[in-house]
């Protein structure tokens, strides 16, 4: 009876470690969305309740959540420290029980803020910041050391590099790259944010200022009509197309629309576009009618 007592027990302890609980799928909701001060604020708020003690997902979105907020100028500026007490908090999850499952679950966004905090280093280190570059390459290197697929290797090497810097010291400083794949999974992020014209922010994109946004992530500055986009990138023929290429489109009277590949080079043609009715969305190119008839040509501003 008591053997039966025991296992009772370790399965509702098993239970309550690995169960959904509203609150943390409210942290998850809110940090998709991007609103980190909300998820910042209800992080601690989780985490000053005991009640939820058993679990370290308040603690993983915290350190998530600042790790997002310090790459506002304004915000780092106020909170210098910011940055290590993030890296803190995530090998405190990492090193805790339940950290690989936790990360098992959490991959996507632990590949979004690898993304972003490779970005974001690069983004310093062309603007001077040499002490935020180096606290974001230190930052890299311990959240990602040991985690399978995820770890940034000492000499960063990424295929279908666009950006290069030559200078090969440690971590990002060894070679600051981008990739195709990168500018993809960036576009990705902002699918479903609404169309707005003339809109070039999450807030709301129309097809021309949603390409300027992905591209100006990675130091590449595009003009803001579509036409312009499609005279000054290096014109393609459709079978050279591969992702991050443009793909442009002509009502009749000039060019009207342009979209981001997101198929590999040979494959049946795939763009990420601000469509006016349903805002940033995959398309089929080649299973449109509508599109195929507009298709007027492909540019590319990467190497």
């Amino acid at each position: 009876m008591k053997n039966v007592l025991l296992i009772v027990a370790i399965c509702c302890s098993a239970f309550t470690i690995f169960a959904q609980q509203p609150e943390f799928d409210k942290l998850e909701m809110l940090f998709a969305q991007k609103h980190y001060k909300k998820v910042n604020r209800h992080a601690k708020m989780l985490l000053d309740n005991p009640t939820y003690d058993y679990s370290m997902i308040p603690t993983y979105y915290l350190s998530m959540s600042m790790l997002q907020l310090a790459q506002n100028d304004l915000y780092l500026k106020k909170n210098p420290q910011v940055i290590d007490e993030a890296v803190q908090l995530f090998l405190k999850v990492k090193n805790s029980a339940n950290g690989e499952q936790l990360f098992n679950a959490h991959m996507y966004e632990l590949n979004w803020i690898k993304s972003d905090l490779i970005s974001w280093g690069s983004d310093l280190k062309r603007k001077g910041n040499q002490e935020a570059f180096k606290q974001v390459q230190s930052a890299l290197k311990k959240m990602y050391e040991g985690i399978p697929d995820l770890e940034v290797p000492e000499q960063t090497v990424i295929k279908d590099s666009v950006i290069v810097v030559k200078e090969v010291e440690e971590s990002i400083e060894e070679a600051t790259l981008v990739s195709r794949d990168l500018i993809v999974e960036t576009a990705k992020r902002y699918l479903g944010t609404p169309y707005a014209w003339s809109g070039s922010s999450p807030a709301g994109f129309d097809c021309s200022g949603y390409t300027c946004f992905v591209m100006k992530n990675f130091g590449l500055e595009l003009s803001r009509r579509s036409e312009d986009q499609y005279n000054a990138g290096k014109k393609l023929k459709e079978k050279n197309v591969q992702k991050g290429d443009l793909v442009f489109f002509s009502n009749g009277s000039g060019i009207s629309h342009v979209g981001l590949i997101v198929s590999e080079k040979g494959k049946p043609l795939v763009m990420i576009h601000a469509s006016s009715s349903k805002g940033v969305i995959l398309t089929e190119i080649e299973s449109s009618e509508y599109w195929m008839k507009r298709l007027h040509g492909f540019a590319t501003y990467l190497h």
